[in-house]
């Protein structure tokens, strides 16, 4: 069976938050304003403290009582852009989602190895095609070139190490973190 309320009920900070439908943390600026009272540390008189929020609040002027919930409206939508950060990093660490610079980074990257394949082309083919006796011929070997290295370029693939590494360098982590080898430091 659940205790009876009374004029004597007391409760904890948590408690009178959770009965009035603010935070702890607002709980205690409403004790250090003098709005409320402790009748020993951490402890409220539940009936006594719930109508003296009331009269607070209807003693409240506008301006203020609009400021408070423009107040609490920021500290929602704070915590939930933290929240939001916080799953962005926690995805970004398991290489569900990666930042656009490290993107653009490894694009680019693979951007100066065709580059340089393509460039190196005139140099490899440049004694073959010379010794080509048709224009023909000399185009099926450009031809067999230009396809084997294309066909190197279909063998790119995703590597998420290469990732992870990238953030681990931007965030200046160790290498060697989680890597789970059980010692500590």
């Amino acid at each position: 069976m659940a205790n009876k309320i009374t004029t004597e009920t007391e409760v904890s900070t948590s408690e009178l938050a959770c009965v009035l439908g603010i935070t702890a943390r607002y709980i205690r600026q409403l004790t250090e304003d003098g709005i409320l009272e402790k009748i020993k540390q951490g402890r409220y008189a539940l009936c006594a403290s719930v109508q003296r929020y009331i009269d607070s609040r209807e003693t409240m002027p506008e301006d203020e009582a609009k400021l408070e919930k423009a107040k609490r409206a920021a500290e929602v939508t704070l915590k939930t852009s933290k929240a939001h950060i916080a799953k962005m990093e926690a995805d970004e660490l398991r290489g569900k989602m990666h930042r656009a610079e490290d993107v653009e980074a490894m694009t680019a990257d693979m951007i100066y190895t065709v580059r340089g394949s393509l460039l190196a082309l005139p140099g490899r083919l440049a004694v073959d095609v010379a010794a080509a006796e048709t224009p023909a011929e000399a185009a099926e070997i450009i031809r067999r070139e230009v396809s084997l290295l294309m066909q190197e370029l279909t063998q790119y693939r995703y590597d998420p190490k290469k990732y992870e590494e990238r953030v681990r360098e931007r965030m200046d982590w160790d290498t060697d973190f989680g890597s789970g080898d059980g010692e500590d430091e």
